[in-house]
């Protein structure tokens, strides 16, 4: 089986449900009372497409102003990244073109952009329509999908896409790490074993993100 291994890195304004959204898809939990993320969250998910597997590290990223100053850090050397904005705010939809702007200013390799309107389930509140959103991602070369992080819609969808975008990606020949998984087992077992795609919930925190971040806990799901 084929391995890829990709950094995709989650962006967009405080309060549009980034942590909620990662933690549905990976923890296949939701809380109303995730707090803001401090810094960023990294999970790690593995992804099974056709006959390949994409090896994802997720970068959840602050949306405080605060922490803008450090997103270099996390979105340097990206090969995907979200853009989630919140349906029922204007302004979070204005703010992903700026995240989109500083992308394609910092960011010289080719990258997958998922355009995502997320908390659908507030549809009687929606501020930005469906058709402008999805031809805003059209103009930048980018997926579009809206999700409810509440109800577990949609999510799925962006992961498994932006997955096999990525795949087609490196088939291009874009510098991403790729392997034959027989050639990982031998180098982990002595003896090739097939290794089930799992979502894998793991945090690794910079030093001054200690507290408040909200995960789910390690599930062997398959997609």
């Amino acid at each position: 089986m084929k391995v890829i291994e990709a950094k995709i890195v989650v962006l967009g304004s405080q309060g549009v449900g980034k942590t909620s959204l990662v933690v549905r898809y990976i923890g296949k939990m939701f809380s109303k009372h995730i707090s803001p993320t401090i810094g960023a969250s990294f999970f790690t998910c593995n992804i099974s497409v056709d006959d390949a597997r994409v090896k994802l590290q997720v970068w959840d990223t602050a949306g405080q102003e605060r922490f803008r100053s450090m997103a270099p850090m996390y979105y340097r050397n990206a090969n995907a990244a979200l853009l989630v904005f919140d349906i029922s705010s204007l302004n979070s939809f204005q703010a992903i073109k700026g995240w989109v702007k500083e992308l394609q200013s910092n960011v010289p390799e080719p990258m997958v952009m998922s355009v995502v309107g997320n908390k659908c389930d507030l549809e009687s509140s929606r501020a930005v329509p469906h058709a402008e959103a999805a031809q805003y991602a059209a103009s930048i070369g980018a997926q579009y999908c809206e999700t409810s992080a509440l109800h577990d819609q949609g999510i799925e969808q962006v992961f498994v896409t932006t997955a096999a975008a990525l795949l087609r990606l490196a088939g291009a020949g874009t510098n991403l790490r790729s392997y034959d998984s027989a050639d990982e087992d031998r180098l982990l077992s002595g003896a090739p074993t097939e290794e089930t795609p799992t979502h894998t919930g793991r945090i690794e925190l910079p030093a001054w993100s200690i507290d408040n971040i909200a995960h789910g806990e390690p599930r062997n799901t398959c997609c």
